[in-house]
Order: C-alpha cells, then structure tokens, then sequence
C-alpha cells in the first residue's frame, strides 16, 4: 500500500522572495544545471503526483486532506517500509528496484519496477529530515518545493506532461516518494542532424509538444519556471513530455508575478537577471526560445564564463542568428528571444506561426480541452 501523508509537513504558503547570487566565479556547469549536490546522496529534477480531490470533484482544504489521510493509515496500518524482495532486490511497497536514473538538488531518482503491473516507474527519492534543513528563502525550505511540486503535479493531466502515479510517505521513517510515469527516451537535445543540432523537422515537432503541454499549463495559472532540454523527454513513440515541478508556481487569477530566481542560469529570461519582479509566463516562453535554439544550432544563444557574464550577455548581447537559417525559423527565434517581455512572442502566436505549422498544418493545441482534474486516476493508497 502507498501512503500519501507527507502533507503533515504543509505550513501556509507564502509569496516567493527573491534570491539573489553573488559568487560570480561558478562553474559553466553550474550556469547549465540549478541543481548543486550536498552532503546529500544525490538528488533529482522531478517530474509528477496524484491528486486529492474528493470524488464529487470539489476541493476539500489541504489540511483536512492531510489529516483524513494521516489518520486512515494509522488506523489501518498502512505504513509503507524498505524491504528486500527474495533476490535481495531492495524494494519500496510493491516497486523492485532496477537502478539509479539521475540525481537533483534535493533527492535522487531510481528506476523500480512494479511486482504488480511489470511496468517499470521513476522513484524520485528524499530523505525528510534534509528537505528540512535545506533553506531556499530565509523562511522555507526544500520540503516546501517538494511539497508544492506535489499540489501542482497532482492537478494535470495531460499527454505532454509527465505523470504522477503515488505519492508514498511513512512518518515512521525519514523516506518520502514520488511514484512517476518513466519515459523511457532520451531529452529532447539528443538525436542527429546538423552538427549540434536535430535538424528542424524534429525540431518543429519536438515545439509543437512543448507549447501544448506549457500552453494548458499557463491556461490553469501554473508557471513551470525551468523550462530546458533536460526537463522534456521524449518518449519511444517521438512524444515529448515536459517534467521537473520543481520549482514551479501556482497563480489565482492572471497575476503570474515573481521575484524568487528561476531555474537555470543559460535559460533564464533578460528581466529575470535583474533581481526584479518579473512575468512567470514570459519567462517560460523566453526558455522555450533558448531551447528550440539548443535544438537547431547545438549551443547555447548566450553563455559566458561566470554566472554574472552569463547574466550580462543575456540583458546586453544581441542575439546572433547564422544568416542562411530559414526566414521563417529566425522570424520565430527573435519573437522568443526578444529580451523585452511586453514585445516577446506569446504562446498563442508560436502555436500559428509559419514555421510551427510548415509541413504539420495548424497547430491543434488540446490545452483548452484538457482540465485541472479531480482525482485524475484510481489511487492505490487511499
């Protein structure tokens, strides 16, 4: 049995603060990747949650959903241990494990089969006790990501999103799970073409992915904040998934403002380099540009030796486009990468734009279709 009891760690949300750098000797490999490892074994750029809707489809609050979950598993025993399986194979509830995939800032993702179904599941892995300690912000620490990731991920259903399965939580124990969908492909960077890059063609179609599955995102108020290669799998049928809540926001209404840093250097946005408020929404559509640039020409629009250089050259540096690219994709990237916000390409005009429909038609985006569900799949542990 899975538990879902890790909302016992809920405090009241606060707005995000800003967080500023000041080492501007890091390492190039830092301005590519958010994540810096501790003392921690590892950590993982996530991906995916269930959902705590009651069945009539109204919202219960969080805390009463908390606290009807705690108290189900202690009345019934449901605590979820480690254990090994008769081959000595560590397992988690049903889930054998087979190996580790990755690691992130704050846990590390496993692959793990399950006894039941044979399918094999991403395990993204914490240990409680160092979500705890990790600060964020002065006032909150990695358990409020993680626990944010989890709310956020457990509303969405759709194709282009990865999914989550379970969430599963023993208070006994300092170990807490995300059970998620495991994309058995590769990112979406990987592949042939010219040199660098994966030819437009895939990369037309690898886009038309990513504005459907951030468009019904940015329809129900959600602000990625870490769109890059990494963070979007491609599956073995050629369908990118975006994944990696990690350090997404929730909005009421249309205002999607925030100070807290994005997620990574290279990708991030001209305004949010400024230490300002800036718009969440045209940021994530600032990094789709950076990736689909990534995707064609194999590199990186704007990168420098230290963090500071690269914060520089994406507020100061023009963008520099080989003049034999197609008309059609330059017109697309300088729409993406225009470094003021109020004049940056929206997600509605590169879904009807020349170059995304070419050779595919118009873009059929499913987003308005898709919703925010209730309890979206028949949860084991509840």
């Amino acid at each position: 049995m899975g538990c879902c009891s890790c909302f016992g760690f809920w405090k009241p949300k606060r707005r995000t603060r800003p967080i500023s750098v000041r080492n501007h000797n890091l390492s190039q490999e830092f301005l590519l990747d958010e994540e810096i490892d501790d003392d921690y074994d590892g950590s993982y750029n996530g991906e995916i949650t269930d959902t705590a809707y009651g069945e009539d489809g109204e919202l219960p609050t969080r805390v009463k959903r908390s606290e009807e979950i705690l108290r189900f598993r202690e009345q019934n025993g449901m605590i979820c241990r480690q254990f090994p399986d008769e081959d000595g194979n560590k397992m988690v509830n049903e889930y054998v494990r087979v190996g580790k995939i990755g690691a992130g800032s704050y846990g590390k993702v496993v692959l793990y089969r399950s006894s039941i179904d044979g399918k094999n599941y991403a395990i993204k892995a914490f240990h409680k006790s160092h979500l705890l300690k990790l600060r964020v912000a002065p006032s909150e620490t990695a358990m409020s990501d993680v626990l944010r990731e989890v709310l956020i991920m457990k509303m969405l259903d759709h194709p282009n999103i990865v999914n989550l399965i379970e969430v599963i939580d023993d208070p006994n124990t300092d170990h807490f799970y995300m059970v998620l969908e495991y994309v058995d492909g590769k990112w979406v960077w990987e592949g042939s073409g010219p040199p660098g890059g994966i030819g437009e063609n895939t990369a037309r179609k690898y886009l038309r992915d990513i504005v459907s599955g951030l468009m019904y995102l940015h329809a129900h108020n959600i602000v990625h904040g870490d769109i890059k290669p990494d963070n979007l799998l491609v599956t073995r049928s050629g369908t990118v998934k975006i994944g990696d809540f990690s350090v997404s926001q929730v909005f009421e209404g249309d205002n999607d403002e925030l100070r807290r840093s994005p997620g990574t250097p290279v990708f991030t946005a001209p305004e949010c380099c400024l230490g300002l408020t800036y718009h969440g929404k045209a940021a994530d559509t600032w990094a789709v540009g950076v990736t689909l640039y990534c995707m064609i020409l194999g590199q990186y629009p704007f990168l420098g030796e230290t963090l500071q250089d690269t914060y520089d050259k994406i507020v100061n540096n023009p963008l520099v486009l080989p003049n034999e690219m197609n008309s059609q994709l330059k017109d697309l990237l300088e729409g993406l990468l225009c470094k003021d916000p109020k004049q940056r390409m929206t997600l509605d005009s590169v879904a009807s734009h020349n170059w995304v429909m070419e050779k595919m038609g118009q873009f059929h985006s499913i987003y308005a279709g898709a919703s925010v569900i209730a309890f979206k799949r028949n949860s084991k542990h509840t």
